[in-house]
């Protein structure tokens, strides 16, 4: 099988590196060997092993009969979205690692993929080097997954993790994350949701067969948090968790994208640094979850190779994967009932007949030196909580919990 990589970046290079380190072993996983044709990239490699390969046109990876392959790892929608349009209606089966790709345009690139006989592939798009899509498309395949909870961006949960556990400030810890690489220069993607918004959506169609706009999905990032959350969740013996969460009951899905209070119990308290978690909750298995880097040169370019000798392996059977054109109703999380930890300004003392009587039983927690208190509610719905908390007043800050 000849192949060409669109996009010789960070993913693309590993890929490469995936392919020459590991020769032997893909050649008998996928029945014959693949060998790297063509590189498209905007510059020529000078001095590079691979310079030779370079090209600068799609066209000459479209023209070639020869290619069979195409793995896309440009990033962004365009010229990706056009690129790998136009390579599976070449006949070429398309691997990618791009999860703003297949989010905003996988219901039409998945429907030319069985036109063609071909297979588009993409679990490198979601948790890095975590086989989850397959899990979910073939492990699970005889299950209802009711539930996704997912830490699915390794950035945040740096930051997160250092604000929890070392008392950084928030602005502290995305410098942190800057430097060592982790968060881009404009890190707007990660730090508000946006990246995790586009995985959980990628997921949620996997397992619900059907099409999910990523808009849809109530989508708040880890920007407000600051060391007094985190004070407060310490006392509760809990953690704050960007999550990713999906749930089916009786077939409505209902998504979200928030942090989340979680405390030791749950599996993924322990999942730090630029660590993914994902915990599925599935109607036969029951709970299962994995773990692994989310990110990365080697780990990303693992599950992108896989991708390639599944696709080999295939040949013109394409891949039983993804979703149909069917639009999901896309409902938010907060419409079910959940524990809510709340701050409001004021004193406990003050405000402790009202606040009983909005809320009913609370825990209460306060912290030295503040004027305010904070409250950890029983299940109630967002609007619920809502009601409540507009007749008390003073709400600074309320997180959805775990715990």
């Amino acid at each position: 099988m000849k192949a060409a990589i669109m996009g010789f970046g960070t993913v693309g290079s590993g890929v490469y590196e995936v392919l020459d380190r590991n020769r032997e072993t893909v050649r008998k996983k996928a029945g014959e060997p693949i060998e790297i044709k063509y590189i498209l990239n905007r510059r020529d490699l000078p001095g590079s092993p691979v310079d030779e390969l370079v090209v600068h046109e799609i066209g000459t990876i479209l023209e070639d009969p020869e290619t069979g392959l195409v793995v896309e790892t440009m990033g962004g929608t365009s010229p990706a979205y056009e690129y790998v349009k136009c390579c599976l209606q070449a006949g070429k089966h398309v691997v990618t690692s791009n999860k703003n790709l297949v989010a905003a345009h996988g219901t039409e690139l998945l429907a030319i993929a069985r036109e063609k006989r071909v297979s588009f592939l993409f679990e490198a798009s979601v948790g890095g080097g975590i086989p989850i899509i397959r899990t979910i498309n073939e492990s699970l395949a005889g299950d209802v997954v009711e539930e996704i909870s997912g830490i699915l961006n390794g950035t945040t949960n740096y930051i997160l993790t250092k604000m929890y556990e070392e008392g950084w400030g928030f602005d502290e810890a995305l410098k942190m994350a800057q430097k060592l690489g982790y968060a881009e220069r404009n890190p707007e993607a990660d730090i508000e949701g946006y990246d995790t918004c586009r995985k959980i959506a990628i997921l949620t169609a996997a397992a619900s067969g059907q099409e999910v706009d990523y808009e849809q999905i109530p989508t708040e990032g880890i920007t407000k948090l600051t060391d007094v959350d985190f004070s407060y969740a310490a006392r509760l013996g809990a953690s704050i968790k960007l999550f990713g969460t999906s749930i089916c009951r009786d077939g409505r899905y209902y998504l979200e994208v928030a942090p989340v209070f979680i405390n030791a119990r749950n599996p993924l308290y322990s999942v730090s640094g630029v660590f993914n978690g994902i915990l599925l909750n599935s109607n036969m298995l029951g709970e299962s979850m994995y773990y692994g880097s989310g990110a990365g040169k080697l780990p990303t370019a693992s599950a992108v190779v896989g991708d390639m000798i599944a696709a080999v392996q295939l040949k013109d059977r394409p891949a039983a994967l993804g979703w149909t054109g069917q639009r999901l109703e896309v409902l938010p999380v907060r419409l079910l009932p959940w524990k809510y930890f709340a701050r409001f300004e004021g004193s406990r003392e003050e405000k402790k007949t009202l606040t009983e009587e909005l809320f009913g039983k609370v825990r209460w927690l306060e912290l030295a030196g503040l004027d305010e208190f904070a409250i950890l509610t029983g299940p109630m719905t967002g609007e619920e909580f809502d009601r409540a908390a507009g007749q008390l007043g003073g709400l600074r800050r309320a997180i959805r919990a775990q715990v």
